[in-house]
């Protein structure tokens, strides 16, 4: 018999990207010290939260990273300071707020609004900030990778859509909360004896998510994105007040403003409860698109429904 013959199959050699350095990967960061917070909280002499006769709260947007700090990928301009003024708030007004919300804005790599899935006629990707028309979509300049019938209607049904750089990755460093706001909200929560309410939102990749109370276009196939949070609504509507601070002003605190007001339009008197911090907050700033104007247009059409844009050294009244 002769010998058998095995057939060797050649492992592909790979490389590490040339983009990776250990110097950069291994970066220090600063690193919020919890546990010294939520000792000095429980040192404040602040009165637990179920004990206090006036019940409010603050519902913090998107605080992250990415977002809020120079290098993050998606930086606000104005969102630094912002963030300083709404943690001096935070400590100002501890024996105030009875309970923090704080959303978290959660992506992966394939999401309708990053360049990865769409292509115009040439197979190129769109570059970040491009605006992208339901009639350049209906037309073919630019082509779904994804879900194509879902993707054409989606833009069809928003007439307009933003593609963004890739921002606020899962598990990512750009993902976190800001630290010093991390600290800011476990002083808080140890001191008053109140769990923050942490809410995940935009890890739906067939539909943006702004607000924090639901999609911009409810996707039927994802259970994270079929309809609006009411029982979270519900929630906050117990508040005597309720403030809202975080970024960007001018699309997901904007968003969620819209959906408080759509929510509690119909009772003038929930509307009055709500509370803007217009120092706490930013508009994303880009190229053809004054996203402040539009911004500021909106929040005054809500302060003469009732809502009050006020500042954070304002007592809370």
């Amino acid at each position: 018999m002769g010998r058998e013959e095995k057939t060797v199959t050649r492992r592909k050699t790979m490389t590490t990207p040339a983009l990776y350095k250990s110097s950069d990967a291994f970066a220090d960061m600063y690193t919020p010290r919890i546990g010294e917070f939520i000792e000095a909280g429980r040192n404040a002499g602040l009165s637990p939260a179920h004990k206090s006769s006036r019940k409010v709260a603050l519902v913090i947007v998107d605080n992250q990273w990415d977002f809020c700090h120079p290098t993050g990928n998606l930086p606000v301009p104005g969102s630094q300071a912002d963030v300083d003024r709404l943690i001096k708030f935070i400590y100002n007004n501890g024996d105030d707020i009875t309970t923090i919300l704080y959303s978290m804005d959660t992506h992966s790599t394939h999401h309708i609004f990053f360049e990865g899935w769409w292509v115009d006629r040439d197979g190129n990707h769109p570059a970040p900030y491009t605006y992208m028309t339901a009639d350049d979509v209906l037309k073919g300049k630019w082509r779904p990778l994804y879900h194509p019938r879902w993707s054409v209607d989606y833009v069809n049904i928003l007439g307009a859509h933003m593609i963004w750089t890739y921002h606020c990755e899962f598990g990512t460093p750009g993902w976190s909360l800001m630290p010093a706001l991390s600290e800011a909200i476990a002083w808080h929560s140890a001191g008053r004896r109140s769990e923050a309410i942490q809410l995940m939102k935009g890890n739906t990749p067939r539909t943006e998510y702004f607000g924090i109370f639901g999609a911009m276009v409810p996707d039927p196939e994802d259970p994270n994105a079929s309809g609006m949070n009411v029982p979270m609504l519900d929630l906050l509507a117990k508040n005597d007040l309720i403030y809202v601070a975080g970024e960007a002003k001018s699309h997901c605190v904007l968003e969620t403003m819209k959906q408080l007001v759509a929510h509690f339009g119909a009772d003038p008197a929930m509307l009055s409860k709500v509370r803007f911090l217009m120092d706490c907050t930013s508009s994303v700033v880009a190229p053809g698109i004054d996203f402040e104007a539009i911004a500021m247009a909106e929040l005054n059409r809500m302060k003469g429904l009732g809502v009050q844009l006020v500042q954070s050294t304002d007592p809370i009244k």
